[in-house]
């Protein structure tokens, strides 16, 4: 199987990519930078970018995407943010899809 993860080098995005590696899977990252090989997807969701046919052949998507919750204090903008990162990527990746 082919999946895509988006936050694959957060806590648990680097232990599902090794998990899923090391059962056979081939797994692509979905990056914010410039893809630096074949197995990593550039994408922006704040800018809403990621070209459709980067996903070509991809079976799933993992979004593990998001500001990080133990980062900062949860002040009221901080939940803001928090909530809009997620949205934000999530929607990307839905649309993208679709």
């Amino acid at each position: 199987m082919h999946v895509a993860v988006t936050g694959s080098s957060g806590f648990l995005g680097s232990a599902l990519r090794r998990a899923m590696t090391a059962e056979g899977h081939r797994v692509s990252r979905i990056v914010r930078r410039a893809a630096s090989g074949a197995d990593e997807i550039t994408w922006d969701p704040t800018a809403g970018t990621l070209d459709p046919a980067a996903l070509a052949g991809v079976d799933a998507v993992v979004n593990l995407a998001g500001a990080g919750i133990g980062d900062k204090r949860w002040t009221d903008a901080y939940k803001r943010e928090l909530l809009d990162s997620r949205i934000l990527s999530t929607t990307l990746l839905a649309r993208t899809m679709a």
